[in-house]
């Protein structure tokens, strides 16, 4: 059995160039270095901007797809099937709010699908997978910024890869709904009702 099928592979492909779709919006112009201005304002002239998709794809991707990819790795570690789905609509939300220049974005890029009837301490390991990565990466690409001499683009992508990272740490470990922490302190409250 393959650790991805072509299904999930095209997914994720789909949900990283709507992700860099998404959050090109949010990359600074210093990124464009001496093309900056003229490039911005061309790119906004011609109403698509492909550098700042691919910078964006860049930073909010590996956060993203790491995170889920997790989730499914550590499933499959536990005997589990497992299978990971873009969320069309969640996206399509993003996309959508992103053309109208909404004043914020909240979507789902994308979720992995397990058994339902999965033990709950082993249901909340595999929903605490995907927020560890992200605190990986929020606390590497910290440590990242303050140990190594960074040029001035490299300054920038590693701290929007910090703050997406934190962003998404956070935001997941939220204790309530369907977010990974409802599952994570639903495991842990399960497990010290032994003691």
């Amino acid at each position: 059995m393959a650790l991805i099928s072509f299904m999930e592979f095209f997914r994720l492909i789909v949900m990283t160039l709507a992700l860099g779709y998404i959050f090109s919006a949010f990359m600074p112009q210093q990124l464009f270095g001496q093309r900056g201005v003229y490039h911005l304002l061309r790119a906004q002239a011609q109403g698509f901007d492909w550098d700042a998709l691919k910078y964006a794809a860049i930073i909010t991707a590996p956060a993203v797809v790491l995170h889920e990819l997790s989730h499914k790795f550590v499933a499959l570690a536990f005997g589990l099937n497992a299978e990971f789905f873009a969320s069309y609509w969640g996206l399509g939300l993003g996309v959508f709010l992103k053309m109208v220049g909404a004043p914020f974005i909240i979507f789902v890029p994308g979720y992995v699908n397990i058994p339902y009837d999965t033990n709950i301490l082993i249901s909340g390991m595999i929903a605490l997978a995907g927020p560890l990565i992200n605190l990986f990466l929020w606390l590497g690409s910290g440590l990242y910024i303050r140990f190594f001499k960074l040029n001035r683009k490299q300054m920038i992508l590693a701290y929007l890869t910090k703050r997406i990272n934190m962003f998404l740490f956070i935001f997941n470990m939220l204790p309530f709904g369907f977010f990974d922490g409802a599952k994570v302190f639903k495991a842990l409250a399960y497990f010290i009702s032994f003691f």
